[in-house]
């Protein structure tokens, strides 16, 4: 009986380890109060942990792909106003950013909204 409970044990911790996923995506923005919107809506998007470099206007994602995926990551910081490598914020969106959070824009060819 222990032998059964102890590969299940290591079954469902393999599963649960395969189903996390760590990824960067590149997000445009300025300062520290883009940082905080676009961590949260990423949050809110159902990811783990989020991590935005203001410098690099690089966001490191983790997250479960039983939970979430990078799409609706990025349609949830576009929502927010943020332009991601994917996905366009919605021009009323952006209008409404905060003077220093506007940052200059991605060509929006090919650009999913």
């Amino acid at each position: 009986m222990k032998i059964i409970t102890s590969t299940l044990v290591v079954l469902f911790m393999s599963l649960s380890v395969f189903a996390q996923k760590k990824e960067d995506i590149k997000v445009w923005g300025n300062c520290g109060m883009c940082k905080k919107v676009i961590e949260e809506a990423t949050l809110k998007a159902g990811a783990k942990k989020a991590a935005w470099n203001e410098e690099t206007k690089v966001l490191t994602v983790e997250y479960s792909q039983r939970k979430t995926d990078m799409a609706k990551i990025q349609q949830s910081i576009a929502a927010s106003g943020y332009d991601t490598q994917d996905f366009t914020a919605p021009d009323e969106v952006y209008s409404k950013l905060h003077g220093c959070c506007q940052y200059e824009r991605k060509a929006k060819s090919g650009i999913k909204k």
